[in-house]
């Protein structure tokens, strides 16, 4: 069967991350009149469009604007990467709510909150060679200093994201004998992932994709919903941006499913990668080395501690291990201190059993960049998929090395993914079954874990987007 993305998305053996080389456009379908035959297109050398008609006149054609909306529903790429037109969502956008702000009277301002991955804030300190908690104090000082309100950390959205990741898993794994989709579960969390599945599987894959929300998408829900009752603000009066090592996040954000209807309005107004964060420190003529730190906003107005917190388990939120050892304790009754990983074909392809008298109970594994993933699909397809959940990322090496992320000035590319990756385990893992600020927000903010507002929270859906071929919409 013919691929259906053009050649410029094409896997090749020199990069496994899927982005097209040249402009994205939006395809019009040109009805023909009866009696008339169809006019020709012609494309300059400048890369100029024009319709030629059938006396010999030409025409210009205006290329296409797109939006991210169309970009989800377009049919030819995967993923964003730097060459996809995003006007919808960029620094500039956060300066023109800033510039607003400033010449506004109080009561029409925004109020404006940033929240920050922890994987772009290890991007920025292996950048400017300081320690995750310094970048998180100068960067915290920097956009302040700017007009951005609040600044919080996505990493206690993130625990949220494990712990229902872990229940929905359980409950998967108790329904697999009625339910033919329930196992392997898939992880989420990866938008360039979702994308990619929505476009080119639909059904076939889509149902075994855990509904969890991703740590982007939790932290949208808190901000608007739940900090903006305790601002006592409408949702419509932030303008909430999050920080992110990756350019899918900006599609993540603009699907339908994250939009408030009643407030109309988003819950991540917009995105910005962690080279658009570089890119900023260099207008406004700063080096985030120079900057004087702050102190750390936390979500319940209560000071933070000196360290920061993160998860077990890598670099692209250990969802494999915290599921692993909840799974294994809850299903079997054994505690697992130790992961061991298997590597198998290559480093972003590993797995991990859990054993008992011979028997496996357990089978996990992580598949990281599209072509890992394309193999783990074709054995899902074939019922060939011995896996009972799998961790998937679309890019190689997972989230730390997000194609939104500080690229090499002058370093080899593995030599700086290194330094961020020692970088990001320097921070102090905790469990977030132990976080007693997730499970107060539990019962304030949610009305206990598995309630309806839990539900509508922390859980979304995925779409199987039609695709347009030759004048037809087939829908996958």
């Amino acid at each position: 069967m013919a691929s259906h993305f053009s050649g410029a998305l094409q896997l090749t053996d020199l990069d496994d991350f899927i982005g097209p080389s040249q402009d994205c456009i939006k395809p019009i379908k040109i009805e023909k009149k009866l009696g008339k035959a169809a006019a020709k297109i012609k494309i300059e050398d400048d890369g100029n469009y024009f319709q030629v008609n059938q006396d010999g006149s030409a025409q210009k054609l205006e290329k296409a604007k797109i939006t991210l909306n169309d970009c989800l529903a377009c049919s030819g790429c995967v993923t964003s990467a730097e060459s996809v037109l995003i006007t919808q969502q960029s620094h500039e956008e956060l300066y023109k709510v800033l510039k607003h702000n400033q010449a506004a009277e109080s009561d029409q301002q925004k109020l404006v909150v940033v929240s920050v991955s922890p994987q772009s804030r290890a991007s920025l300190a292996a950048r400017f060679h300081l320690s995750i908690v310094d970048t998180a104090k100068k960067l915290t000082a920097f956009l302040k200093k700017i007009g951005v309100h609040y600044v919080f950390d996505t990493t206690f959205a993130r625990n949220f994201s494990l712990l229902e990741s872990q229940r929905e898993f359980v409950q998967r794994f108790q329904r697999q004998n009625e339910e033919r989709a329930a196992l392997p579960m898939l992880a989420s969390a990866c938008p360039g992932w979702i994308c990619y599945a929505e476009k080119t599987h639909g059904q076939s894959i889509l149902p075994y994709i855990s509904t969890t929300r991703s740590p982007q998408q939790v932290m949208g829900a808190l901000i608007k919903d739940y900090f903006a009752k305790q601002q006592r603000v409408l949702p419509e009066c932030i303008y909430h941006v999050s920080v992110m090592p990756c350019y899918d996040k900006k599609l993540e954000a603009s699907r339908p499913d994250f939009f408030i209807k009643e407030s109309e309005t988003r819950e991540v107004d917009c995105v910005i990668t962690t080279g658009e964060v570089l890119r900023m420190l260099e207008e406004e003529g700063v080096s985030l080395s120079d900057v004087a730190p702050a102190s750390l906003d936390s979500i319940f107005n209560v000071a933070l501690e000196q360290e920061l917190q993160s998860h077990s388990g890598g670099g692209s939120g250990g969802y494999l291990e915290h599921i692993f050892r909840h799974a294994a304790k809850e299903l079997f009754g054994i505690p697992v201190e130790e992961i061991k990983y298997k590597p198998l074909k290559n480093k972003d392809f590993q797995e991990v059993m859990l054993e008992q008298d011979g028997k496996i109970l357990l089978q996990f594994a992580l598949a990281y960049g599209f072509r890992n993933i394309q193999n783990l699909v074709q054995k899902l397809k074939r019922g060939k998929c011995p896996y009972h959940y799998v961790e998937v990322m679309a890019c190689p090496s997972g989230c730390l090395n997000g194609g939104g992320q500080i690229r090499a000035d002058g370093e080899a590319s593995k030599d700086l993914l290194q330094r961020v990756e020692m970088l990001y385990d320097t921070i102090r893992n905790a469990m977030p079954e132990q976080n007693s600020s997730v499970g107060e927000l539990y019962e304030q903010w949610l009305n206990g874990p598995g309630s309806k507002k839990a539900e509508k929270m922390l859980y979304t859906e995925y779409h199987a987007v039609e695709k347009m071929s030759a004048g037809f919409n087939i829908k996958w």
